[in-house]
């Protein structure tokens, strides 16, 4: 029986990391060809091909490499490739994936993964995420899913991932649906069929690809001045992660409704769990008052995955008049 073709990007990350004296700490060295060399049985599973598109830890990964990164998997599957793995660092896994979620329109798995801790670390977690993220890619059952993030053995969609630690091997989590599988000795197992998907956006072209939207956490006796200096200094949108179902205190309230003539704004909640509310609470500041004013709610998305939609709507070239609509169709549950 013929092996299945996956092609294997690094993007840089602790996967990729090993230690420098100068620097006084890890930094990004390894390629996608020794990472890939680094897990035992992997020629075993799937025939690979690997190549690296960059070596940036994931905090300075920016939406042009994630396009640089999601063309160059749109062409490994135009050349033959069942699915594709993407290795990353952790920290921006969440809105890197959600972003090629939103733009990926194959039936092959596209499967983002990384590492906890790095190579040379004593239960190194990245050759065992790579594997897992490979058969992953490899299994016809991963088909027709979107993006999807593989670590710790657990399969996660990309809409709903997040990272809840800052060093666990068990960081990520999907709070509100659970994860979509697990890879079990050396087996793909699925807990949930195949879910509708929204439209795919069309990719921004580049000179939208500027497009700046912010994310402004609100807090006790918050006025909302921080919020009026973003919109001064020229952004095109805005999240505010608000407190509860999505709620902001009476004088951020009343700057809201120019906010909204000046921009899109979004408004989810910085809990962490759960979704910003939509009709629940009438009071000024609430989810009801704010929908009156112009805002858009996140539903189930987090502050982080918010902008990311927002930024890739209005890079997209979504119409103004049109965004509250499209909106809709992406944030339902």
């Amino acid at each position: 029986m013929s092996l299945p073709h996956i092609a294997i990007a690094s993007l840089g990350g602790t996967i990729s990391m090993t230690p420098d004296e100068a620097a006084g700490g890890v930094t990004p060295t390894l390629t996608a060809g020794q990472l890939a060399a680094a897990v035992p049985g992997l020629g075993d599973v799937a025939h690979i091909e690997a190549e690296t598109l960059f070596q940036l830890p994931s905090a300075s990964i920016s939406c042009e490499n994630v396009l640089t990164a999601l063309k160059w998997a749109s062409e490994q599957v135009e050349q033959g490739a069942t699915g594709v793995v993407l290795t990353q660092g952790t920290d921006t896994i969440e809105e890197t994936a959600y972003l090629m979620d939103l733009y990926w329109q194959r039936p092959e798995p596209l499967v983002v993964t990384g590492a906890m801790r790095p190579p040379r670390a004593a239960g190194a977690d990245g050759p065992g995420n790579l594997l897992s993220a490979v058969l992953t890619a490899a299994s016809g059952q991963s088909r027709q899913r979107g993006v999807l993030v593989v670590l710790n053995d657990v399969i996660h969609a990309a809409r709903y991932v997040r990272k809840r630690h800052t060093t666990a091997v068990q960081a990520f989590e999907s709070p509100e649906t659970g994860p979509q599988g697990m890879v079990v000795e050396g087996i793909v197992r699925y807990f949930h069929g195949v879910a509708p998907r929204a439209p795919r956006l069309p990719e921004p072209p580049k000179d939208r690809q500027n497009t700046r939207v912010a994310i402004v956490q609100t807090w006790l006796g918050d006025d909302g001045e921080l919020a009026d200096m973003v919109q001064q200094a020229g952004y095109d949108g805005m999240v505010i992660a608000g407190m509860g179902g999505g709620h902001v205190p009476f004088a951020f309230a009343e700057r809201i409704e120019a906010l909204c003539r000046a921009m899109p704004v979004v408004v989810a909640t910085r809990t962490g769990a759960g979704p910003a509310l939509s009709a629940t609470y009438g009071y000024v500041g609430s989810e009801v008052d704010l929908t009156r004013r112009g805002v858009l709610m996140a539903g189930w998305l987090s502050p982080p995955k918010a902008r990311t939609l927002l930024w890739a709507m209005l890079a997209s070239g979504t119409p103004r008049e049109a965004l509250a609509e499209t909106w809709a169709r992406y944030v339902g549950p």
